[in-house]
């Protein structure tokens, strides 16, 4: 394996000003399934990029204006969760530093784990947004990398992601031996078209809005090249195609419909279109109908995309039943490449070293360049260290010195304000699979330096740990921080199965002074503490009942892949916790059932009624079925002639003797508390929060709702740890 930097130059955008950076970022992690390839050339797109560029330069109403779509969803999130958490997540995301690019070649480096066909020393071509980026060192899932023929140079191969669109669109206009093809935009997807085209035996017109690249068309692969405005075009093209081009495939990148309806005149009767740029899409009904046109969407570089089981878990699609998928679109591009059928010379026009790649994006948007290709420095030019930053004086022993490991949207929102907030905390370090969104993070909130993950557990100027990455992580991450001294915070959950648990147990257990503490916020809410005020004193059992409206999540949400323990692990346990605090007893049995999920849900809809030592009852219910807009966590409790009823945190009825009195208030749900708290006991040397056994044993309560959904039995929540504890 070649020795390789801790840190690396990387293209990234600003995503509130539309800046283009070039910064210095740690090195993206070897994860299962993928491999570190170091960066030979990757190729800017004229299409893609420079609209993402475009779209943010727009002010705020402007981006507002131009994703109708996103709007929506900020607003269905306030109307849930309120105004102020969508605006500090709409914030948290403008602040965030995107990585650009999505089409590289380079030299694999490195092999993750379950990877066999590749590597290190291996040509690749790279494909994907978020992984071939414009970095010098990328991390990419084995199923977008591609091995390069010898005879096709890196600087060629840089293309092949961007080749494999135009591969993917030719593929879904369904077009055989002689037929016209009519290609609407001569940009370089549509370039690459056309030669693709002509490769096929297709008779090729082009058609666009500047003259130039309708000169350049007839060069570079179309029979014919015809300016979109001329008056003749109609014409001119009936003319060359006989009956009329049997396929037309849109590859224009702009908001008007133009491209479609100039496609819709042009094609035969029952021809077919084909959209592969991004183009308004109001074409109207008559030049549609009366041909009886047939009008399809190319989902870019073809099946797989946007399938994370494929393009993250390496789960190929078998050949006998998808032929082309994105990684196999990617090779017969190449295979092109190797025999001489197509022909890249003219595209390869600006090659940019990288630290010009300012001026690479500046020169694409003013000139009439298909493409610009950044050049990466050899293996031995490493990246300049960046100098630490902070002073000895910081590192005062009064202040806790935290390392954070993850930096998403809920550690944005939630965990780092919290932490930020505190002068009882000095942010040291922060650490991300990829790498630019611990950048990010250093740059927000003020963290002193990035980091890798190892690295940071391990760091003897990082003396608590907070755990915010993805489910599946947090077990090794906890046991590792654990083994190397380090307190530790970790969001829920502690982890997703046994195997997990017995790893977290045996490092708690064989740590000299352990401290765990999970994100179960909820019980941490001021609205949970007065409503166990109201109870305290209780005489008799409590019975509970908690309904948790989640809303539906889809398959491809990252949540629901294999591998990441579920909902019921991931979240149902904040509730399981909240039912626990409340009643102040150990849970003993569980049953629990699900609803039939066809094909819609994934075991998402479960009621599971959890029985206390003392006799108390919570039931629990989760759903992925309901309505967003109802609000989406209720809890009743009875007890002792007394009701209390909690709606999502905001309002509070407590009824006693036929009185109630009714507390209202902002959402607060106990994040700021739950920091607050884990900071004190960390700085003091006491325990968590929420004791270990305490934790475990809610842990375990979602294991075993699980197994009751599936075994239709009961199951127990006694583990040895509990019930040695005497936490009853």
């Amino acid at each position: 394996m070649e020795n390789y930097p801790s840190s690396m130059r990387a293209v990234l955008e600003d995503l509130r000003s539309g800046d283009m950076r070039m910064l210095e970022v740690p090195v993206p992690e070897l994860r299962p399934g993928g491999v570190l390839v170091r960066t030979a050339f990757s190729a800017v797109s004229t299409g893609t990029e420079r609209a993402k560029v475009e779209a943010s330069e727009k002010s705020l109403l402007g981006k507002a204006m131009a994703r109708p779509d996103l709007v929506k969803q900020v607003i269905d999130f306030a109307k849930t969760n309120g105004i102020r958490a969508a605006y500090e997540k709409v914030q948290s995301k403008l602040d965030t530093l995107s990585p650009m690019g999505y089409s590289c070649s380079g030299r694999v480096i490195a092999v993750g784990e379950g990877v066999t066909q590749l590597r290190p020393g291996d040509r690749v071509a790279c494909g994907g947004v978020g992984y071939a980026n414009h970095s010098e060192i990328n991390w990419v899932p084995v199923n977008l990398t591609v091995r390069i023929p010898d005879q096709v140079s890196l600087e060629a191969a840089s293309l092949t992601t961007i080749g494999a669109i135009a591969i993917q669109g030719l593929r879904q206009a369904q077009v055989s031996f002689g037929e016209t093809v009519l290609v609407v935009g001569a940009g370089l997807v549509g370039v690459l078209t056309m030669q693709l085209a002509r490769a096929a035996g297709c008779r090729v017109i082009a058609a666009d809005v500047d003259a130039s690249r309708v000169q350049k068309a007839q060069a570079l692969g179309a029979n014919l090249a015809l300016l979109s405005s001329d008056e003749r075009f109609l014409a001119a093209v009936e003319e060359f195609s006989r009956y009329g081009p049997d396929a037309a495939i849109v590859t224009a990148a702009t908001p008007s419909a133009d491209p479609l309806e100039l496609a819709a005149k042009a094609v035969r009767d029952r021809g077919r279109i084909v959209v592969v740029g991004i183009v308004g899409m109001g074409v109207s009904r008559p030049n549609m109908y009366h041909k009886e046109i047939t009008l399809a969407m190319s989902r870019s570089y073809g099946p797989g995309r946007y399938d994370p089981a494929y393009e993250e878990g390496g789960n190929d699609y078998p050949v006998g039943y998808v032929r082309w998928t994105e990684q196999r679109n990617m090779e017969a591009f190449l295979d092109l490449l190797a025999s001489g059928a197509l022909d890249l010379s003219a595209l390869l026009e600006k090659r940019y070293p990288i630290k010009d790649a300012g001026r690479a994006y500046s020169d694409l948007i003013s000139s009439k360049s298909y493409t610009a290709i950044l050049e990466y420095p050899e293996s031995g030019e490493a990246p300049p260290v960046r100098p630490e930053p902070r002073s000895s004086a910081r590192r005062e022993r009064q202040l806790l010195r935290v390392g954070c490991v993850g930096a998403g949207g809920f550690a944005q929102t939630h965990i780092f304000p919290s932490l930020k907030a505190s002068n009882r905390v000095s942010l040291e370090s922060v650490a991300t699979a990829s790498g630019v969104t611990a950048e990010s993070a250093r740059r927000n909130f003020g963290f002193a330096r990035t980091h890798t993950s190892a690295g940071l557990v391990q760091d003897p100027q990082v003396d608590a740990v907070f755990i915010t990455s993805r489910h599946q992580s947090h077990a090794q991450y906890v046991a590792e921080a654990l083994r190397n001294g380090k307190a530790v915070f970790v969001e829920k959950p502690l982890c997703i199965d046994r195997r997990q648990m017995e790893l977290v147990k045996s490092a708690y257990q064989e740590a000299r002074n352990p401290f765990v503490m999970v994100g179960f916020n909820r019980r941490f809410a001021p609205f949970s503490a007065r409503l166990g005020e109201f109870f305290r004193g209780r005489r008799e059992p409590m019975m509970m009942n908690a309904r948790i409206n989640a809303g539906f999540l889809p398959a491809e949400h990252w949540t629901q892949q294999p591998g990441e323990g579920g909902r019921i692990v991931g979240e149902m346990c904040h509730f399981i916790d909240w039912a626990r605090s409340v009643v102040g007893s150990a849970i003993r049995t569980v049953r629990a059932s699900a609803l039939p999920d066809g094909s819609r849900y994934h075991g998402d809809n479960v009621a599971a009624t959890l029985a206390f030592a003392d006799g108390s009852i919570a039931n629990v219910t989760y759903l992925a079925n309901g309505d967003a807009s109802v609000p989406k966590e209720l809890f009743e409790v009875f007890c002792d002639g007394m009701v209390a009823r909690l709606e999502d945190f905001v309002t509070l009825d407590l009824t006693r003797n036929r009185k109630t009195q009714h507390l209202k208030a902002a959402r607060d749900k106990g994040h700021r508390q739950e920091i607050k708290l884990t900071v004190e006991a960390m700085l003091a040397g006491k325990g968590s929060p929420i004791p270990f056994p305490e934790i475990i044993e809610v842990t375990e309560a979602t294991f075993a709702i699980v197994e009751a959904v599936a075994s239709g039995q009961p199951a127990s929540v006694e583990d040895p740890l509990v019930l040695a504890s005497g936490t009853n």
